[in-house]
């Protein structure tokens, strides 16, 4: 049962890469003046500094040592947006390539890893008015969150979207090698021991895949405000 008082609802988004919950996250959020916790950004950035130490992403042990000497801090640009610190230095733009999308499933599965972020994201969404977004929010870090929403889509749709978006940031990318690793994804993200990827029983599931992210968000705004 959350102690958060009336109106300070945490919103838990989950889902596969894909799905359009990284963007869905940020327009529900602006729409509703809540602050944004991007908890694939956190994986992105353990993944990250981990080959900038020529540490390995299967090194549970090493990893969780890692975790635990790294400064991880959302910090908010000009422009209202959020971008991930490690360290104090500015890291978002190094931590959206293919490379570190591979790497983030695959510390993500480490138990030292997610217990040493868990506290991490609890306290970044403990007060409410937040929207946070990943693969465990409703089950893991927030089971009380007041609203929990299971995005998805078709494989093939998921592909395009990141294929489009890849491309968008000038990454040269095959669409058949694009489908191959969020299959891959999927697979290692929802067989994993450690916080599988599932949704909650009392989630809302929603199917993206044949509606525009505005009626996705319009959905979601919609769902949240009746919380309230």
């Amino acid at each position: 049962m959350s102690t958060r008082p009336r109106g300070q609802v945490v919103v838990a988004l989950d889902g596969p890469a894909g799905a359009g919950k990284s963007t869905a996250a940020r327009m529900l959020a602006e729409r509703l003046d809540y602050v944004l916790v991007d908890t694939g950004a956190l994986y992105r950035g353990v993944a990250l500094a981990a080959l900038d130490r020529g540490i390995d992403w299967d090194d549970g042990v090493a990893l969780g040592t890692l975790v635990d000497s790294l400064a991880l801090q959302f910090v908010r640009d000009a422009s209202g947006q959020q971008r991930l610190h490690i360290d104090e230095v500015d890291r978002s733009g190094e931590i959206r390539t293919p490379q570190i999308s591979d790497g983030a499933s695959r510390v993500s599965r480490h138990r030292q890893v997610r217990g040493a972020l868990l506290g991490l994201q609890r306290r970044l969404g403990q007060d409410g008015k937040v929207v946070l977004e990943g693969r465990d929010i409703g089950t893991v870090v927030f089971p009380d969150a007041e609203v929990k929403v299971f995005l998805t889509a078709s494989d093939e749709a998921r592909a395009r979207r990141r294929f489009d978006e890849l491309e968008r940031a000038g990454h040269s990318v095959e669409l058949a090698d694009v489908l191959r690793e969020i299959r891959d994804r999927d697979k290692r993200d929802s067989e994993r021991d450690i916080s599988p990827l599932v949704p909650a029983d009392d989630a809302v599931r929603m199917d993206t895949s044949g509606i525009t992210l505005d009626q996705v968000v319009d959905q979601l705004e919609s769902l949240v405000r009746s919380r309230l």
